[in-house]
């Protein structure tokens, strides 16, 4: 697909540089109107006093020390006396401050004056007659003494601005849209079926937040995956040991006919349909349902039944909860523990604990090593003893019911049992609470 427009780095560098040049010339009409010109008027004034005093004091001056004042007020002041006036040059360099300057001396002289410029070797002066005791005396200076250069400071403070400002707006760019790049370039990983990366969860609150959510997807899509494959890989493997069966009765039947050999059959194909639903369930995620007001005592005797080996301890209890999820969750651990704790008691018990509630299946079997407490919760994880086939399991049945607890925001625990066995408990936040007793 042809990608149209610029980036966005992009367009917020220009954004950033025409705002900055923009807020640049308003700062600098402000300076100029508020700072400089008012200092430059001062300026021009105090050396228009200056100009007109010289011009008086070396008329009242004795004849014999005027040479003397010349040579103080040149080297002081950088000013100049002559007596004749040069000839009339236009001045290309004319600036505000000699304007300025021209003003204050009308002001002070009474008169409209006008300084005339002269090259004298690669120096201007700039010169104008003033009153000076009954006539007049031209008093000069050189264009140095100014300092002033307003034009060329205006150029070069513009350059330097536009430069710093598009620096700046490419830094602050690539700043804000760096992380954005990056998310888009793991984003594409993850549309070409790729693993993503984590992406650094700093910077800017939203950013950051941003990166969180993203790494959290991304871990959801690496475990999805391992999930993936370690179904396939579980399937293929499980459902090869119905086929050898099936396989071999199929031969016997070609010899030998018989009723049990179709029974066996039969059972294979029940065992490879059972397992091929628990993955189906464990690959749709089992999606929470909706919520109904569930009588959790009334639900654990139903699930106990007239099994003598199962008894039930619980308060009047009813919770907000998905009837079949929490039915087949609470199964599922039942399952287990008929299938695995032989034929010792097995408790179902129900309790408000913590400022929630928990229901949990507490056996007296084998147990599970501490070592493998999480691991018995990923597909098709058995132990060995759950490898024999008398008793059977396809190592799904903890996984379907952690799935069940994520879907639905519950929380899963196993633990070893005081005195042997294992304890598995259902917690339910509060939330799903709707009334509670006490045990009875």
């Amino acid at each position: 697909m042809k990608r149209n427009g610029i980036s966005l780095a992009r367009q917020y560098a220009l954004l950033l540089a025409v705002f900055f040049v923009v807020f640049e010339l308003l700062m600098g009409v402000v300076v100029v109107s508020m700072l400089m010109l008012p200092m430059a008027r001062r300026a021009a004034g105090d050396l228009a006093g200056l100009m007109v005093l010289s011009a008086q004091t070396w008329a009242e001056l004795p004849p014999h020390t005027r040479p003397a004042f010349e040579v103080e007020l040149a080297r002081n002041h950088l000013l100049a006396l002559r007596a004749d006036m040069p000839p009339a040059v236009q001045d290309p360099l004319h600036g505000p401050y000699l304007y300025f300057l021209e003003e204050a001396l009308a002001e002070k002289a009474g008169s409209r004056l006008h300084l005339t410029a002269e090259v004298v070797g690669d120096q201007t002066w700039y010169w104008v007659s003033l009153p000076s005791g009954g006539g007049t005396i031209s008093v000069g200076l050189p264009h140095d003494r100014i300092g002033t250069q307003p034009l060329n400071t205006m150029l070069i403070s513009l350059a330097g601005g536009l430069v710093m400002a598009l620096l700046a707006a490419v830094w602050l760019a690539r700043l804000a849209v760096g992380p954005l790049a990056r998310l888009e370039r793991a984003a594409a990983r993850v549309g070409r079926g790729e693993v993503p990366e984590l992406l650094p969860e700093a910077g800017p609150r939203e950013l950051a937040t941003l990166a969180q959510r993203f790494n959290a997807m991304a871990r959801q899509v690496r475990d999805l995956l391992a999930a993936r494959t370690t179904l396939l890989a579980g399937v293929s493997h499980d459902l090869r040991t119905p086929l050898a069966r099936m396989r071999v009765a199929l031969a016997l039947l070609e010899k030998k006919p018989g009723p049990k050999l179709f029974l066996r059959l039969e059972a294979d194909i029940e065992e490879m349909d059972r397992l091929i639903g628990n993955v189906l369930d464990l690959a749709r995620g089992l999606a929470s349902g909706t919520l109904e007001d569930v009588d959790v005592r009334g639900l654990l005797l139903e699930l106990a039944g007239s099994d003598g080996r199962v008894a039930v301890s619980s308060p009047e209890l009813r919770v907000k909860a998905p009837p079949l999820g929490l039915r087949r969750a609470i199964g599922n651990l039942l399952d287990n523990a008929r299938r695995y704790g032989g034929e010792a008691p097995i408790e179902l018990v129900a309790e408000a604990w913590e400022g929630e509630i928990r229901i949990g299946v507490l056996d007296r079997g084998p147990g599970i090593p501490e070592e493998q407490l999480d691991a018995v919760f990923e597909p098709f994880h058995r132990l060995d003893a759950a490898r024999n086939p008398a008793i059977g399991g396809a190592g799904l049945g903890l996984a379907i019911v952690r799935q069940l607890a994520q879907a639905n925001h519950w929380r899963v625990e196993l633990r070893r049992r005081d005195g042997g066995g294992l304890e598995a408990w259902l917690h339910l936040p509060p939330a799903n609470a709707s009334q509670s007793g006490e045990i009875r």
